[in-house]
């Protein structure tokens, strides 16, 4: 199993998530990822501001030279297919071929955002159509694609378009169920079934020791499906995902801007999941 971790994106210093990128390169992570959010409101109603995903791809390319670079996920819905396309296109020049792009139809979380810029939200039904329209325009690229969502919803677009899927916040028996869903799809519909790629992303409250880590969570307001514990435990977890067919486990860190989270993984983690 690989390992990743999603970057502080919620912020206005872009050196926040370029020093956690940086961190987990030299830790020996396999791969840092970035939301793709114009903005979101924190629990308090307050607004948080984002850093523009391209852009920070692209400061990333720079900075880092190991370290898989990702989206998790752009969203269709966003941009036009050919707009989308030039912009990763972009990145992967600078990056070169280290690059994963997840890509999603959106959900009602995102609704509050495309309202407020005058963007179409649409039904999920368009909203899976603009996806299959942005995997006909990215189908010639360089580089992977993963579709993010619920089975139900987008395993049969993941499986017949993309290289990959993603399942965000699933515990492991429903990504087990899901996995095997989209696995059959695969098999049946995608040219290279072979090389398609199961990921899982969710939120973690990790630190030294299991103590440290729920004083922690207690701290930052977990919620019900976020996984806390230290390394052994937050390792164990992982180790049941990677054997419910995630060959990624992309972690969430409620303290995403700690670089600390990545030196952790690195030294007490990676080997246990492996």
């Amino acid at each position: 199993m690989k390992v990743g971790l999603t970057l502080p994106s919620f912020t206005e210093d872009p050196e926040v998530p370029l020093r956690v990128a940086a961190a987990a390169e030299a830790a020996g992570l396999d791969g840092v990822f970035v939301y793709d959010h114009l903005f979101r409101v924190a629990k308090d109603g307050a607004m948080r501001p984002a850093l523009e995903c391209m852009a920070l791809l692209g400061a990333l390319a720079v900075e880092t030279e190991r370290i898989t670079l990702g989206t998790l996920v752009v969203r269709a819905s966003l941009r036009p297919p050919a707009t989308l396309a030039a912009a990763l296109d972009t990145v992967v020049r600078i990056a070169g071929p280290r690059f994963v792009v997840g890509i999603g139809a959106g959900d009602e979380e995102s609704r509050p955002e495309m309202d407020t810029f005058g963007l179409p939200m649409g039904t999920e039904t368009d909203r899976v159509k603009r996806l299959r329209a942005s995997l006909r325009e990215l189908s010639s690229r360089p580089y992977p694609t993963w579709v993010g969502g619920r089975a139900r919803h987008v395993g049969l677009v993941a499986a017949e378009s993309a290289n990959g899927w993603n399942r965000w916040g699933a515990d492991v028996e429903r990504f087990r169920r899901e996995a095997a869903e989209v696995a059959v799809l695969a098999g049946r519909l995608n040219p290279t079934p072979e090389a398609f790629t199961m990921s899982w992303g969710g939120l973690v409250a990790m630190d030294t020791d299991d103590d440290r880590a729920r004083e922690k969570a207690t701290r930052l307001g977990a919620g019900a499906s976020t996984i806390v514990g230290g390394p052994s435990t937050i390792a164990t977890a992982l180790a049941r995902y990677r054997d419910a067919g995630a060959d990624w486990a992309i972690l969430g860190p409620l303290d995403s801007h700690d670089p600390a989270n990545a030196a952790l993984i690195g030294d007490q983690l990676l080997s246990r999941v492996r």
